[in-house]
């Protein structure tokens, strides 16, 4: 069956591994998160975190990011001594028997919510998308050129609703969720000990000025064949992330956002060992994809896989919903894996706040009891899938 993972945030992260080992964890997910982006990982330091992890009885399953950074995508002048630093860190990686690897070729930013603290009717809280408040965010509050005329109508209707309501306190929590808190604990571009958070916001932005979806694909083509080779050495498998949410914003291109950007990048590249992580959360967020229909289609390409669910609000905001709710089916997803690619490395993700999670400190979205109801659930259904196709059900 699926291996179960579990994103952990190294030795400072308030859940330890004890902890994990006895709630049914198998592997960990984590990086080398106090290495800046762009530097070589050093064996010693991956030895050093694999045998950590070894020590309790789990195995360092997959690297969850060797972050790639903004001057690869954007095709800046040192571009290519960044790569060569990528290909020596997956070496290493290699060299130290880690061979699944996690990334993103998302613009300035990893992911996207308005809310961290969404409050539920059963009392939980969950990560949410506010469709107005990021259009808010865009148009009055970043005040990037050209930003009203990127969002329809109906939208902006209720972000002039909103422009009379929001109070200096409500626009400084925006930013927070926006631009911070989702960002600077994964190595993000803003860490949270700017004096102006925006205005470094907006430098980074214009740093594509000029990149469209075209030259950001060629870009994410020539990053993938400079590091074929040592994949092909090593048996490594690069997992890139869908987009998320799976939409434009802000302006910047996205190009892993639907059935055929995945079909694209997999084309382009046809190398097995470019392949994708499954993030059924991320690709349920967008109502133009039918996510079980894209298990079946990509199954074969995907090396690593985050079950959690979306739902989509009729106003076009939406939810963190149940691991088994919302539109992703990942009922149906555990069983298409199960049965076209086996044994895959697969973690719960952005559990809801509940019970004595708030107030813990907590990553957004990573929360301790959300996830491991999750894990339950997510852990029955694979029982139940297994029964089921030995028959014995």
């Amino acid at each position: 069956m699926m291996e179960k993972t579990w994103r952990w945030f190294g030795p400072n992260d308030i859940i330890s591994l004890e902890t994990l080992r006895q709630i049914g964890v198998e592997g960990i997910v984590t990086s080398l998160h106090h290495i800046p982006n762009g530097e070589i990982w050093p064996t010693e330091e991956i030895e050093r975190m694999k045998q950590l992890i070894e020590s309790h009885g789990l195995r360092w399953s997959v690297v969850e990011s060797l972050p790639v950074c903004e001057e690869i995508k954007y095709a800046g002048p040192d571009r290519d001594r960044l790569i060569q630093n990528y290909i020596e860190s997956l070496r290493n990686l290699g060299k130290s028997g880690v061979w699944t690897i996690c990334y993103n070729f998302m613009p300035v930013l990893d992911w996207a919510r308005t809310d961290l603290e969404y409050l539920n009717p059963d009392g939980t809280r969950s990560l949410y998308f506010n469709r107005a408040e990021f259009a808010y965010f865009d148009i009055y509050l970043l005040k990037r050129a050209g930003a009203a005329g990127e969002w329809d109508e109906e939208t902006l209707r209720r972000v002039e609703e909103l422009k009379s309501v929001m109070t200096p306190s409500d626009d400084a929590r925006l930013i927070e969720n926006i631009i911070i808190k989702t960002q600077g604990f994964v190595n993000g571009n803003i860490t949270g000990k700017e004096d102006d958070p925006l205005e470094k916001f907006r430098q980074i932005l214009s740093l594509y000025n000029g990149i469209d979806r075209d030259t950001l694909r060629d870009n994410l083509k020539y990053f993938l064949e400079a590091i074929m080779p040592v994949c092909r050495e090593y048996d490594i498998r690069m997992c890139i992330h869908p987009d998320d949410p799976p939409m434009q914003i802000l302006g910047l291109p996205r190009i892993v956002s639907c059935a055929d950007d995945i079909e694209w990048m997999l084309n382009a590249v046809p190398d097995p060992h470019n392949g994708i992580t499954f993030c059924a959360g991320s690709l349920s967020a967008g109502s133009h994809n039918d996510v079980p229909a894209m298990a079946r289609r990509f199954a074969d390409r995907t090396w690593f896989i985050h079950l959690r669910s979306c739902e989509i609000l009729p106003n076009g905001d939406f939810r963190e919903a149940s691991h088994l709710g919302g539109r992703a089916d990942i009922i149906s997803l555990v069983r298409t894996f199960e049965t076209i690619n086996p044994g895959l490395p697969m973690r719960v993700d952005h559990g809801r706040l509940m019970l004595d999670d708030a107030g813990k400190g907590y990553n957004a979205g990573y929360s301790f009891h959300g996830r491991m109801l999750a894990l339950g659930q997510v852990d029955g259904v694979m029982a139940t899938v297994s029964r089921y196709m030995s028959n014995k059900l």
